[in-house]
């Protein structure tokens, strides 16, 4: 037998040890590894646990982690903006603040039954609010602000309704010095008995249009006219609103490069973005409010008024999809620079729209049923995630 015959049992069985070897290191590092993993969940979980008994160790881990930054961020912003430009009768925040207390005395005339007097407390701020818009608005030279009109006729309204009282005398005598003259009836924008006569669209004709609307992704390419926008939009700045701010705006961009620059930056976009003829960034205002308590009213009035916006343009033959804008720091920052925005803006989601393609398909996107959302009289914790 030669020496390399002798030789190969060995090397086999070298190659078997090394092998045996390399497996068992490879299933000790997966131990290890599946270890450390429930170590990891075990930590977090303990972790979790301590955090979630109080409310202040939780506001220290979301500071350490800077998961709300560009929120607290444009709150604290906008607070103090608002703030500033009421206290010094000029900007936003005193048409913010203006709109808010004209909605609370609206509130307070529809009553049932009315208080003799109401609104004591801040109606000679607001009589000093509508002077100084009506100035600052004369020396501005522009079309007439439809707040101004509004903000007369439901303090023209309440001065006839309300009782007499220091307070309000004062600011009845301040109201009849701007010099405002009621308007007539048909143009009245107070407090009125709605119509109720029959709608033409009925429950089937919405159900079919809340199907029909989808999220598409898919258009023809060619530019959608800025009149079904604008008349989308019309349809939108009449939804609801706390106090009747509305602290959103639509921003809507058509130019190709810009579309291109922004639908490149959320992450929902991966895939289509190319496809996209026109984009919408609705930008949330911070500067509305003066109360911490009101950080969400952005998000809230603005899906309130998106929704109705889709709506409209599906009935018009555009379809749209709406955009998730999650707090990522790098798109944030992406979208503030290439936006320009303000301390206190911030966007809130996005929405591509255009002509839908006939051949490209949209996500089935089975929702829950009515049984799984709803409930009656229903107290104490929310049934499972199923619905079960």
């Amino acid at each position: 037998m030669t020496t390399a015959a002798k030789t190969r049992p060995v090397e086999r069985a070298r190659q078997t040890l090394v092998t045996r070897n390399r497996e068992a290191a490879r299933d000790l590092v997966r131990r290890l590894r599946g270890g450390m993993r429930r170590a990891r969940l075990v930590a977090a979980r303990w972790i979790a646990r301590q955090l979630a008994r109080h409310n202040r160790l939780i506001a220290l881990y979301y500071a350490w982690t800077g998961t709300y930054d560009f929120e607290q961020h444009a709150s604290f912003h906008g607070k103090f903006r608002h703030i500033l430009e009421v206290q010094n009768h000029h900007g936003d925040g005193l048409r913010y603040s203006l709109r808010r207390s004209v909605h609370r005395i609206e509130k307070g005339l529809i009553m049932q039954p009315r208080r003799p007097v109401f609104a004591a407390d801040y109606i000679q701020c607001t009589v000093e609010q509508y002077g100084r818009l009506i100035d600052e608005h004369s020396q501005l030279d522009s079309a007439r602000d439809p707040l101004i009109d509004w903000a007369g006729d439901v303090l023209s309204a309440y001065f006839l309704e309300v009782e007499a009282s220091p307070a309000i005398d004062q600011a009845r005598a301040m109201f009849q010095k701007i010099g405002r003259q009621p308007r007539l009836l048909q143009q009245c924008r107070a407090p009125y008995r709605r119509d109720l006569t029959p709608l033409q669209i009925d429950y089937a004709a919405l159900r079919e249009l809340a199907e029909r609307r989808r999220s598409v992704r898919w258009y023809l390419q060619r530019p959608v006219p800025r009149e079904l926008i604008d008349r989308a939009v019309e349809v939108a700045r009449w939804s609801p609103s706390a106090c009747n701010r509305q602290p959103f705006e639509f921003r809507i961009f058509d130019e190709p490069e810009l579309v291109r620059q922004i639908a490149d930056i959320p992450m929902g976009t991966s895939g289509f973005s190319h496809n996209i003829p026109c984009i919408v960034v609705v930008i949330g205002h911070w500067n509305a409010f003066q109360e911490d308590r009101d950080r969400h009213v952005p998000y809230i009035d603005s899906s309130l008024a998106v929704m109705a916006f889709q709506y409209a343009l599906e009935v018009q033959g555009v379809s749209s999809c709406s955009l998730n804008w999650p707090e990522i720091r790098s798109c944030e920052l992406k979208m503030r620079r290439l936006l320009e925005l303000q301390p206190d803006e911030r966007p809130v989601l996005l929405i591509s729209l255009g002509f839908p393609d006939a051949d490209g398909l949209v996500p089935c996107s089975e929702k829950k049923t009515v049984e799984q959302i709803r409930s009656y009289n229903r107290v104490g914790p929310s049934r499972g995630r199923h619905g079960s």
